[in-house]
């Protein structure tokens, strides 16, 4: 009996659990990308009500929440979602992940979402990344939340794996 505990605790926490693998992505640089990029970042929007209603879908699905914060001026902003709009990746992400876009402007909007999980002033880069537990509202990725400011330097699946990291 003693050595099942141990097993059955493992098997309740979730962080425990083996990762989920990324899956494979064709496109080996963002030459391959469908041209335009995508405008992901709707200007003027609400940005806390967007998020509000991310977050009770992705709790309810058992999903988490992805705040991808950027600016449709930034090129590293549309790569990562063009990268997210891939065949190869965009089932994957929108069955582990509620995905939504928050317009930062210049580093001048919306700064209240960052803040709301602990990051205040102004963003290191974007685009900023937020992975949230939708279920206790906390930073999955703390300390990772501008890891994809450059994302021009990796490779589509180098993306996907980064988004698997946290799954």
């Amino acid at each position: 009996m003693k050595r099942l505990i141990p097993l059955l605790l493992l098997a309740a926490v979730p962080a425990l659990a083996a990762p989920v693998a990324a899956p494979h992505v064709a496109a080996r640089s963002f030459e391959q990308l469908a041209k335009p990029l995508p405008l992901p970042y709707a200007e003027g929007a609400d940005a806390d009500a967007a998020v509000a209603a991310a977050k009770a879908r992705a709790r309810q699905a058992h999903k988490l929440l992805l705040i991808d914060l950027g600016g449709n001026w930034c090129l590293d902003c549309r790569l990562l979602a063009g990268t997210i709009e891939l065949p190869d990746l965009n089932g994957w992400v929108k069955r582990h992940y509620e995905v939504v876009t928050v317009d930062v402007g210049r580093f001048d909007k919306n700064g209240q979402i960052p803040a709301h999980y602990g990051i205040t002033g102004r963003l290191a880069g974007v685009p900023a990344v937020l992975v949230v537990d939708p279920r206790t509202d906390r930073l999955v990725n703390k300390g990772h939340e501008t890891a994809l400011s450059d994302a021009r330097s990796l490779t589509p699946q180098a993306l996907a794996d980064w988004l698997a990291r946290w799954v």
